[in-house]
C-alpha cells in the first residue's frame, strides 16, 4: 500500500509539471509487453503501449516522448537518463525500448508525453516494469525434488526455515518448477494463481514466475514452503496421448530465489539447495487430467512456519535443470476468475447431494463440509445428469484409463479429519468441465446449496469486446461462446477443459478471432506460440496437439491444422498491430510451408482432418487442406513484405499463385459456377479464403446461396465450414441468408444448441459428445463483422483504420458492439425506428475510419444531420476519430 502511494504522488507531480489539460484528454492503458506494471519480465528489448483518449472530433497523436528510469525522481523531474526518446513526431503508440541495457532484478519507471493534433502536450501517470533474471546464470537455488520414483503418489512437502536482522526493502521470490506447485511463507500461500507454471515442452522450455512478498517477510524467524504437484510433468495415469510416456517425465522439482533487498543497500537470497527438507503430504494423489485424493487426517498443522519441527523430515534430492530456457511467465495467468452458486442441489438420500450451477464452466468446485473423522467424501463433475439425477460422465471420459481402482476421472476424494469445524474439499492441482458435481459420503451428512460454490477458472484474460441485439438467441450464442472460449483457455488453448485437455492446432486458428474479440489473449498466444516453435521439427513438421509428448506428427502434420503457425499471429498482427509474435514465426512458417511444398509439389494437398463433425456432407479433404495451404503461403508471402524480404515475397507470391491455379483446375467446375461435389463447405472454404477468381465470385456466392437454401436454410457443414460459411454468405452479397442461418432454431444449427438449454459450445451439432468446444464458435467473430461491421484494416493494423460495413437485416431491431483496440473503444450499433435506421459509430482517438453503407435506391442518407452523396446504392468515405449518428431514411 505504501509504494503504490509514492507512486501516486510520483504521477501527480510528474503531471504537474507539464501542461494540465481538459479531463477528457489523457493517455492511459500504459503496458509493458502487454502487461499492466508486470514483475518479472525477462525482455531485453520489451514494447511499451498507450492509448489517448480525448473525445474531440478528428483527435490524434503526432508526436510522443518516453521517459524511463529505475530513479522514479527522474521521471518527475523529466531526466530519465535509462531511455529519454526526446520528442518524436509519430503517431505510433506501440514503440519497442531502445534506451540502455536494462539490468536484471530492476524496477523501472516510467511515462510518455504526446502531443496532440493541437500541439498541445499530455502527460501520462507513470508506470512500471520490473525485470527478473533475464539469464539463466544468475540463478542462485538449485533444483531439487523429494524422489527418483515417477510413481510415488502423495505430493511432497519441501520447507526451509531462515532468519533476517536488517531491515527489508523490498523482497521478490523467484520459483521455477517443472509440475505445478504452491508457494507459502511464513504460512500464507503467496498470490493466487491457479496451476502455475503453464504447461510447455519442459525439456525444451520452463517457466519461472516471480512474486512481491516483501509484506510477507519479517525481521527475525521466517520459513517458505512448496507443495509439488505432477500437472502434466509427471502423468500417472495412462494417457491416450502418451503423457505419462513423455520424455521430459520425472518427479517435480523447483529452484527458487528468494532475493531480499535491505535498508543499508545489501542483498540476501534465500536459495533451494543446503538446509531444505521435504515429506509426502496429505495429497495422496493429484492428476491433473482425473483429479486428486486428500486424506486430511495426515495434515501436519504448521507446516510451512518458523517454529514447527522438521527433524523427521527428510533432506532433499538434487537433479539438472529440467531444460535450458528457464525464462518468465510474462502472460495473464490463470485465476479463479469467478464464483459460481448452484442455482439448485438435489438430496437425493442422506449420502448423496447433485448441485446444479445453472451453466457449463471449467474449473473446481470447493464444498464446505463438516463430518466425523474418516468419512470419505467423493465430488463428482460432469455436464450432464443420468434420468435418475445423478452425474453422466460417459460423455467425456472416454479416454480415461485410471492409474488403479482409486483414481476416479473428474473427482475429488476426500478423507475428513473431523476436529468439529468445517473443511474445504477443493483440488489443487486438477481442473474440471463441469455443471453439476455430485457429492457422495460413506457416513450420511448435511449440506444445503449454500455448501459449495463453483469456481470458474481459466487465464485472466482482460475483456476486449461486448454485444447485445433485440434477437435472444445471438445474445445467447454470444455469451456461449465466450464461456467455450474461457474455459478452454489454460495458459494455453485447448479444445476442451474435460475430455482431452490438449492444446489442439486446429482448434485455435478456427477460434482466433472470435477470440480477439472478445478478449485481449495476446500474452497467452504468444506463449503458445514459443511452445509451437520449440514443438516444430527440423523439416518443418508440427505436431497435431501443442505442447506434445511426441504424438501427433505423424497424422496430423496437415495444413488444415497446422495453418495455426501463420493463422494466429498474422490476427494479431491485424488486431493487435504488434509484429513481434509473427517476425517470431516467420522462421518456423517458411520451414513448414517449405515442408509441405517439397512433400506435395503439385500444390494440391490430399490428406488432413478435414471438416470434422460434419452434418451430412464431408468436404474433400484435398480441398480443404489445400484451401489452407494456399492461406499458410499467402501470409507468408505478406510477411515477407512487411519485413522487406523480397526474395521470400517474390518466392511465397509465386507459390500462391501455383497452389491457386492447381486447386481451380482440379475442384472448379466453372460450368456450374461451383466447387468440388458443391457442398456448403467446399464453396464457402473457396469464396472465404480467396481462391474462387474475382470475375466468378457473385456466381460462385450465388451458388452456395442456393444450396443453403435447398438445405430450407439449415447448417451442411463441419468445424471447417463453420469458419467460412457465414462470412462467405455476408461478404458476398447474402447477409440477410447469413442472418436466417445464424438465428435457426431447428436442427442442425447454432441456435438449436440455445433451445436446449446450452451455455457453452458442443464439439458437434447432435449435443452427444462434450459440450464445452471452440472450434464450432466463428459466430461470436462474424456478430462483429457483419452486424456490427467492425474489421481490422491488414493497410493499418491494429485497427489504426477501422473497416466499418455493418449490414441492417431483416428481423434484427437493433444490434450493437464494443470492442476495446489498441487505440480505444470502437463502438458500431445501430437501431430501427419506424422506416428509419439510426447507427453510431465512435472511431476512438489517434485511428480513422473507412465506413460503407448500403443503401437502397429510394433511400436518404444523412450524417450528423446533413445528407451525404450515394453512388451505386453504396456510401464510401474515410472519418477521422470521434462519434457519429447515420439516419438512413
Amino acid at each position: 500500500m505504501k509504494a503504490k502511494k509514492i507512486l501516486f504522488l510520483i504521477s501527480m507531480c510528474f503531471l504537474f509539471t507539464t501542461i494540465i489539460l481538459p479531463a477528457q484528454s489523457r493517455v492511459t492503458d500504459l503496458a509493458c509487453e502487454h502487461l499492466t506494471d508486470p514483475l518479472g519480465i525477462d525482455a531485453s528489448y520489451p514494447r511499451l503501449s498507450w492509448k489517448m483518449n480525448k473525445e474531440k472530433k478528428g483527435a490524434r497523436q503526432i508526436a510522443w516522448q518516453i521517459f524511463v528510469d529505475s530513479d522514479s525522481m527522474k521521471i518527475v523531474k523529466g531526466a530519465a537518463t535509462t531511455w529519454n526518446t526526446g520528442k518524436t513526431s509519430s503517431d505510433k503508440q506501440l514503440i519497442v525500448y531502445a534506451g540502455r541495457s536494462l539490468q536484471p532484478f530492476t524496477k523501472y519507471y516510467w511515462a510518455v508525453k504526446v502531443w496532440d493534433e493541437e500541439g498541445k502536450a499530455i502527460i501520462s501517470k507513470v508506470s512500471t516494469f520490473e525485470t527478473g533474471m533475464m539469464q539463466m546464470k544468475n540463478w542462485k537455488g538449485q533444483w531439487i525434488k523429494d524422489s527418483r520414483y515417477v510413481n510415488l503418489k502423495p505430493a511432497p512437502l519441501f520447507r526451509k526455515a531462515f532468519s533476517i536482522d536488517k531491515k527489508i526493502v523490498s523482497a521478490r521470490a523467484y520459483i521455477a518448477v517443472a509440475g505445478l506447485y504452491e508457494l507459502y511463507i511464513n504460512g500464507n500461500r503467496i498470490g493466487n494463481h491457479f496451476l502455475d507454471p503453464m504447461f510447455t515442452r519442459f525439456d525444451r522450455r520452463t517457466l519461472y514466475v516471480t512474486y512481491d512478498v516483501t509484506n510477507e517477510l519479517k525481521t527475525g524467524n521466517n520459513a517458505v514452503g512448496v507443495l509439488l504437484g505432477n500437472g502434466w510433468y509427471n502423468h500417472q495415469s495412462e494417457s491416450e496421448w502418451f503423457i505419462d510416456k513423455a520424455p521430459w517425465r520425472s518427479r517435480p522439482i523447483f529452484c527458487l530465489d528468494i532475493r531480499i533487498s535491505f535498508s543499508d543497500g545489501s542483498i540476501q537470497t534465500i536459495s533451494t539447495g543446503d538446509g531444505w527438507k521435504t515429506t509426502p503430504g496429505p495429497l495422496l494423489f493429484n492428476s491433473i487430467y482425473s483429479g486428486e485424493q486428500y486424506d486430511a487426517r495426515k495434515e501436519e498443522p504448521h507446516w510451512n512456519e518458523p517454529a514447527f519441527d522438521d527433524k523427521k523430515w527428510s533432506t532433499v534430492a538434487y537433479r539438472g535443470a529440467p531444460s535450458q530456457q528457464i525464462v518468465a511467465q510474462s502472460m495473464n495467468p490463470i485465476t479463479g476468475a469467478e464464483k459460481i452458486l448452484p442455482v439448485s442441489m438435489n438430496k437425493i438420500n442422506d449420502t448423496d447431494y447433485v448441485f446444479d450451477l445453472g451453466r457449463n464452466i471449467a474449473g473446481i468446485s470447493v464444498l464446505k463440509i463438516n463430518g466425523a473423522a474418516g468419512t470419505v467424501i467423493k465430488a463428482k463433475h460432469g455436464e450432464r445428469l443420468y434420468s435418475n439425477g445423478k452425474v453422466d460422465v460417459s460423455n467425456i471420459d472416454i479416454f480415461f484409463t485410471p492409474a488403479d481402482s482409486t483414481d476416479l476421472f473428474a473427482t475429488d476424494t476426500y478423507i475428513l479429519k473431523g476436529d468439529g469445524n468445517n473443511e474445504t474439499v477443493q483440488a489443487r492441482f486438477a481442473y474440471y468441465g463441469f455443471q453439476y458435481v455430485e457429492v457422495t459420503s460413506s457416513k450420511p451428512i448435511n449440506l444445503t446449496k449454500e455448501s459449495l460454490t463453483g469456481i470458474f477458472m481459466h487465464s485472466d484474460v482482460p475483456k476486449t469486446g461486448g454485444l447485445n441485439s433485440s434477437n435472444p438467441t445471438l445474445n445467447k450464442l454470444w455469451a456461449a461462446a465466450n464461456n467455450s472460449y474461457l474455459s478452454n483457455l489454460m495458459g494455453y488453448p485447448t479444445d476442451c477443459p474435460q475430455r482431452e485437455k490438449n492444446g489442439w492446432t486446429g482448434d485455435v486458428h478456427l477460434a482466433v478471432e472470435t477470440g480477439l474479440y472478445n478478449f485481449d489473449g495476446i500474452t497467452v498466444y504468444e506463449k503458445w506460440l514459443a511452445d509451437l516453435r520449440d514443438e516444430q521439427n527440423p523439416n518443418g513438421m508440427l505436431p497435431g496437439i501443442v505442447p506434445s509428448p511426441g504424438w501427433g506428427y505423424v497424422n496430423y502434420n496437415n495444413p488444415d491444422w497446422i495453418s495455426v503457425l501463420a493463422i494466429l499471429p498474422w490476427n494479431i498482427y491485424l488486431f493487435d498491430g504488434d509484429s513481434k509474435p509473427l517476425l517470431d514465426c516467420y522462421a518456423a512458417i517458411k520451414r513448414y510451408v517449405d515442408h509441405v511444398d517439397e512433400t506435395y509439389p503439385s500444390g494440391l494437398v490430399p490428406v488432413g482432418l478435414g471438416d470434422r463433425e460434419a452434418i451430412h456432407s464431408k468436404a474433400a479433404v484435398e480441398l480443404t487442406s489445400t484451401v489452407y495451404f494456399y492461406e499458410d503461403a499467402l501470409i507468408l508471402a505478406n510477411a515477407a513484405k512487411l519485413f522487406k524480404q523480397q526474395a521470400d515475397y517474390e518466392k511465397y507470391s509465386a507459390l500462391a499463385v501455383k497452389i491457386k491455379s492447381a486447386f481451380n483446375q482440379k475442384f472448379y467446375h466453372k460450368n456450374i459456377w461451383s466447387y468440388g461435389s458443391g457442398y456448403q463447405t467446399e464453396l464457402s472454404a473457396a469464396l472465404y479464403w480467396g481462391l474462387v477468381p474475382d470475375e466468378d465470385k457473385a456466381r460462385v456466392a450465388a451458388t452456395l446461396a442456393e444450396s443453403v437454401s435447398k438445405d430450407s436454410v439449415h447448417l451442411d457443414i463441419g468445424v471447417l465450414g463453420n469458419k467460412t460459411i457465414l462470412n462467405a454468405l455476408s461478404e458476398n452479397g447474402y447477409a440477410e441468408l447469413a442472418y436466417q442461418l445464424i438465428s435457426k432454431e431447428t436442427y442442425p444449427s447454432w441456435g438449436y444448441w440455445m433451445v436446449k438449454g446450452m451455455t457453452t459450445l458442443p464439439e458437434n451439432w447432435n449435443m452427444q459428445s462434450s459440450m464445452n468446444h471452440i472450434f464450432l464458435g466463428e459466430i461470436s467473430a462474424w456478430m462483429y463483422k457483419a452486424l456490427g461491421g467492425i474489421k481490422p484494416d491488414p493497410a493499418f493494423p491494429g485497427f489504426k483504420n477501422i473497416l466499418l460495413h455493418p449490414y441492417f437485416v431483416s428481423g434484427l431491431d437493433h444490434f450493437s458492439a464494443e470492442h476495446e483496440s489498441p487505440y480505444g473503444t470502437i463502438h458500431s450499433s445501430w437501431k430501427r425506428e419506424g422506416d428509419k435506421i439510426m447507427y453510431t459509430v465512435t472511431v476512438p482517438a489517434n485511428a480513422t475510419a473507412t465506413i460503407t453503407l448500403d443503401i437502397k435506391n429510394n433511400q436518404s442518407l444523412y450524417k450528423d444531420g446533413t445528407r451525404q452523396t450515394v453512388r451505386n446504392e453504396t456510401y464510401h468515405s474515410t472519418i477521422m476519430s470521434g462519434t457519429y449518428q447515420f439516419e438512413i431514411k
